[in-house]
């Protein structure tokens, strides 16, 4: 166990302990913006899905009923722009940390392989090449890499934590660089419905694929979009061959997503409407923050998309971890996402509308 543990990096969420402490010492309470959790409700449509689906006593497919993988199919085609996909292009997973950790061990990649992300990123990219044992390298633009080795290339649109969207001219060249050079490009687009001010495309679009979904999978999410995190419900979309493969595995693995959260799942990318709802609620949100910040002499970069400001005061991430702790909020420290980001944080528009009212208070009074 120790040695699968010795590859990991400490767990950098630790180090926040002690500023959450003093954020929650604040006479009114902590506003934590450090996680990106939802805390809105459940659409009251989905939660019945789920309850009438409670009597569910036998084990659930890994591949998912019919009905689920129409739903995956029926919203891919009508969100994403995907045409001709079918039953083999998609494949539901228990939710897309779990798929990002493990998908590197899964591909079988190993010692000599590389895994390539953005340089500024989500950790689990990194984990994900550690617990195969593959190594892992950070890129600016992935079309500089070398090629040699690289068997899997991570694109993140729109970022966690930037909130940088890629347009479809730099997707479309980064997926046909890849191609000519046999790499599997995996596409985490599980932030694609909280565009601001940029609309995300995906590389399912055939304006970036060609029509042809070889060596490309996308990754969604349900988490954010719905507000199901507690339901583990994501999927994959893309690459017949690489799914099939996926699937053989995951069945051997026992990694199925519950018969109850899959029809849960149905219902939810049958629903455009609460979609729409939970994106006005943290538009909202992103505004009333954004101009906090900005009036206390922040400034934002990126952040076009997604649920995260990435906001900087020219100084160590952690100095201004310890300013905004001091003010009763927790925020996260920019290079918990790489060196890149040593001198930003980000802050999440994940706070109930009383919580993100008193951190707009705090951050617009002016201090004695």
């Amino acid at each position: 166990m120790s040695a699968v543990s010795d590859r990991l990096p400490a767990f950098p969420w630790d180090k926040l302990e002690p500023f959450k402490a003093k954020a929650a010492a604040h006479p009114d309470g902590i506003v934590d913006l450090s996680v990106g959790t939802p805390v809105d409700p459940v659409p009251e449509l989905i939660q019945k899905a789920l309850v009438a689906a409670a009597d569910s006593p036998g084990y659930p497919t890994v591949w998912g009923t019919p009905e689920l993988r129409d739903a995956l199919v029926g919203w891919c085609g009508r969100r994403l722009g995907a045409r001709d996909l079918t039953h083999r292009n998609v494949l539901p997973v228990v939710g897309s940390k779990e798929l990002v950790a493990w998908l590197p061990t899964q591909l079988g990649l190993g010692p000599g392989d590389k895994v390539a992300h953005p340089r500024l990123a989500y950790p689990t990219y990194e984990v994900g090449a550690r617990l195969a044992r593959a190594d892992h390298i950070a890129y600016d633009d992935p079309t500089d890499l070398d090629p040699t080795g690289l068997k899997l290339l991570w694109l993140n649109s729109p970022s966690n934590p930037t909130g940088r969207v890629l347009s479809p001219q730099e997707l479309t060249r980064i997926v046909a660089w890849a191609r000519e050079h046999g790499i599997l490009v995996l596409a985490d687009e599980c932030y694609i419905e909280l565009g601001w001010e940029a609309d995300p495309v995906s590389v399912l679009h055939p304006e970036v694929c060609g029509g042809s979904y070889e060596g490309i999978v996308a990754v969604h999410s349900l988490s954010k979009r719905s507000n199901l995190a507690g339901y583990r419900s994501a999927f994959l979309a893309g690459d017949p061959a690489v799914l099939g493969d996926l699937l053989q595995i995951r069945k051997h693995g026992g990694m199925m997503t519950s018969a109850p959260t899959q029809a849960a799942t149905v219902a939810a990318l049958s629903d455009d409407t609460h979609v729409q709802e939970q994106r006005e609620r943290y538009a909202a949100r992103r505004k009333a923050l954004r101009d906090a910040l900005v009036s206390h002499g922040f400034r934002i970069e990126h952040s076009e998309a997604s649920l995260y400001l990435w906001a900087t005061r020219d100084e160590s991430c952690w100095d201004t971890v310890a300013h905004l702790a001091a003010l009763g909020i927790l925020v996260a420290p920019g290079d918990f996402y790489g060196p890149a980001g040593a001198n930003f944080v980000r802050v999440a528009l994940t706070a109930t509308d009383e919580r993100v009212q008193a951190a707009t208070t705090r951050l617009t009074t002016p201090t004695a």
